[in-house]
Formats: structure tokens, C-alpha cells, sequence
């Protein structure tokens, strides 16, 4: 049995090793933290934000690619 984490790499991160951000769902806390990493340096310890940070975040970049 594997315990760890399901990271998930962001559709819009560079294919060219660049600007790639990772989240994980199964570990996002009772609190609604989301924790969120750079793919590039996955040693350091991931950063967490609200959902509502999270939710705004991504639904800016879904905008923006929509434009």
C-alpha cells in the first residue's frame, strides 16, 4: 500500500520544466487549507492557502486562458 501524497500537476504548467505547480486533494485539511508545491523543488515543504485563495487563483487562470 503506497501512503503517499497524490500530487497533481497543473494543465498549464511549461512542459519546458517551468512554472510548474503541483496540489494535492487528499491532503487538503478539515480547515480547507490546499497545500500547493513547485514540482521542480518537491523536497521543500509545500505552501498552503484557503480554498477561497485557491479557488480565486485557479479561476484566474482558467479566465485567462479562456481569453
Amino acid at each position: 500500500m503506497n501512503d503517499r501524497p497524490v500530487w497533481i500537476k497543473s494543465s498549464h504548467s511549461d512542459g519546458g520544466g517551468g512554472n510548474c505547480v503541483e496540489w494535492a486533494p487528499g491532503l487538503v485539511c478539515g480547515g480547507g487549507r490546499v497545500p500547493v508545491r513547485d514540482s521542480k523543488d518537491t523536497g521543500r515543504a509545500p505552501l498552503s492557502f484557503s480554498s477561497a485563495a485557491w479557488a480565486a487563483f485557479v479561476g484566474g487562470v482558467k479566465h485567462s486562458a479562456d481569453s
